[in-house]
Formats: C-alpha cells, sequence, structure tokens
C-alpha cells in the first residue's frame, strides 16, 4: 500500500494544493506566462506531463499539471467522477489559479474532460489540446466494440486480417473486482496496461514503477474506474442522455487533435473525424511511431506540435 507520497516526485516544478469545485487538488507547476493546464488520464497522475512541464515553461507559458480527483494527491470523495463534475473541476482550478481561461491539453480521460470543458464552460478554455481520444460522442459509438475483460484489450495479436481491439470501459464494469486486479502484484496490471497500450520500448521499469506505486495510493484503484462506469451506466439515464444532447453544440474554441499511429486503445480510426464537433479552427495531427501515450513515448514530436500550434496565432491549418 502506498501513500500519497509516492506521487511528490522532485524536479524543476512547484507541488502545491488548489482548492476548487469544493474539492482540493494536487498540482506540479512551473514557469511564468499564459496558463496552460495539463490533466492526464488512465492509469497515471500528474506525473505523465513531466517533459511538457519543462518545455512549455521554457517556452514562456505557465504550465500547471493537475491530479484529477480521484487520484495521486487530490481528494477522493465518493461521488463526483461524471464528466461535467470533472469539467466543473477543471473550470475552478483555472480560477483558483488566478487566471480567467487557460490552454487546457487533456489526455485519454482528461481529454474527455477537455472536450466536456470546452461545450460547459467554454470561457475557461482559451485553446483546447485532446491526446489519444475521441470526441465523447463517438467514443460512446464505439462502445459496442469495447472488450468487456481488460486482458482482451491488453497484448495480444489479433486474428489475421482484423484490427486490434482497444479500450476498457465495459472491462471496469464489475464491481470490486477490477479494483481488486488493478492492485494485485503490486499493481502489476497498470505495468501490463502501460506497455500494452504503447509502442515497443515504452515504458521502462523504472517509469512502470512510478505509476504502479501511485495505483496502491487507497482508494485510486476504486476512484479511477468511476470515471469509466459512469459513462457507461450513463449513457441510457437522464443524466447521460442530457450531457450527451449537451455535447452536440458545437465546440467553440482552437482544437489541436494529436493521436498515436499505433494507439490500440483508443484507434486513430475511432477519434479521426472529430472536427464535425468543431466550429472553430481544428487542427488533427499524427504522432509517428507512438501509441496511446505521444507525450510520453516521442515527446519531442509531441512538444514540436504542441508548442507551433500554442504560438501559431492563425491555428487553422
Amino acid at each position: 500500500m502506498a501513500t500519497e507520497s509516492a506521487i511528490a516526485i522532485s524536479g524543476p516544478w512547484t507541488h502545491r494544493t488548489v482548492s476548487a469545485n469544493g474539492t482540493r487538488f494536487h498540482v506540479a507547476s512551473i514557469g511564468d506566462g499564459p496558463l496552460v493546464l495539463l490533466l492526464h488520464g488512465f492509469p497515471e497522475f500528474w506525473w505523465t506531463w513531466r517533459t511538457q512541464l519543462v518545455s512549455l515553461a521554457a517556452a514562456g507559458y505557465r504550465a500547471v499539471a493537475a491530479d484529477l480527483r480521484g487520484y495521486g494527491g487530490s481528494d477522493k470523495p465518493p461521488r463526483g467522477y461524471d464528466l461535467i463534475t470533472a469539467a466543473a473541476d477543471a473550470a475552478g482550478l483555472i480560477r483558483a489559479l488566478g487566471e480567467a481561461n487557460a490552454a487546457v491539453v487533456g489526455h485519454d480521460w482528461g481529454g474527455l474532460v477537455a472536450w466536456t470543458l470546452a461545450s460547459y464552460f467554454p470561457k475557461s478554455a482559451r485553446r483546447l489540446a485532446v491526446v489519444s481520444m475521441a470526441h465523447p460522442l463517438q467514443l460512446r459509438t464505439a462502445l459496442a466494440g469495447s472488450p468487456l475483460r481488460i486482458t482482451r484489450s491488453l497484448s495480444g495479436a489479433p486474428p489475421s486480417g482484423a484490427a486490434k481491439r482497444g479500450g476498457y470501459p465495459l472491462a471496469f464494469q464489475l464491481p470490486l473486482f477490477p479494483e481488486r486486479l488493478l492492485v494485485r502484484d503490486s499493481a502489476a496490471l497498470v505495468g501490463s496496461i502501460l506497455s500494452s497500450w504503447s509502442a515497443p520500448g515504452w515504458p521502462d521499469e523504472e517509469t512502470a514503477r512510478v505509476y504502479q506505486r501511485a495505483m496502491r495510493i487507497p482508494p485510486v484503484a476504486h476512484t479511477s474506474l468511476e470515471y469509466p462506469r459512469w459513462f457507461v451506466r450513463s449513457a441510457f439515464r437522464p443524466d447521460g442522455l442530457r450531457y450527451a444532447r449537451h455535447m452536440r453544440s458545437p465546440i467553440a474554441v482552437p482544437t489541436l487533435h494529436l493521436h498515436g499511429t499505433l494507439d490500440p486503445c483508443v484507434p486513430p480510426q475511432t477519434a479521426r473525424g472529430a472536427g464535425r464537433y468543431v466550429e472553430a479552427p481544428y487542427r488533427w495531427k499524427i504522432i509517428d511511431g507512438a501509441g496511446h501515450f505521444p507525450h510520453e513515448e516521442r515527446p519531442e514530436l509531441f512538444d514540436a506540435e504542441l508548442l507551433g500550434w500554442l504560438a501559431d496565432p492563425e491555428p487553422d491549418r
């Protein structure tokens, strides 16, 4: 069993706690300038942005990487894991950091939070960058092809001529059992998830151990799964139907959509075409040779795309 000190990793950044939307959030921040808020996905925490924190600060931005509620050093309440509340968390964080808006960068479930923020709280997002995640309405459509067991979304060659089936929202719907899998054998499953959803060669053993320790902080194994549980279970409930209706409204902020060519978790063909939900300038870019974690697997290519887009006064290409 790990403690929250496991995520207080030292570096050129500063750790602090910020209160927003009635919840305390752990953040790591560095730099001065326009705010860039970085939102992680599953099964990670703020540290996934360690390279981007440094590169953004060097480029003249104030970079802040937050632990989502239920993760890392942030509060882990029993409720609040719907995407609307998560987006309100992000909007509240931006205000608590003293800014009216920010460029918001979200990976995986952090990407879903970013999409939702831009729809529900459009004045909070100056620009939007979504990494390795489809628009929420696209992901709902893709759920039918999501495997029912997490082991089927991990490594293993698909049948000849068939696409590898990725994703995991349906795999975590059972109560209690997935949590036990995540922490069993020092959270070995976390390492399997990372390696299976990435291109060959990532992560190294120490990187995997960092994420395994973070998953063993009570009750992260449970609270991290509450996001996909809400997403699936709300699909035919009034709250989920209202959410889907609202998300049909076009995104009105410039959007960068980055995706790894080798992503088996959310394949590029699942995410491609999200521009139809964006009425502002929209840019789709592929990171060659990267899987589901392009900002960690190919950080030089990723940072070049992100920094170039942030600096572009006319981001419509």
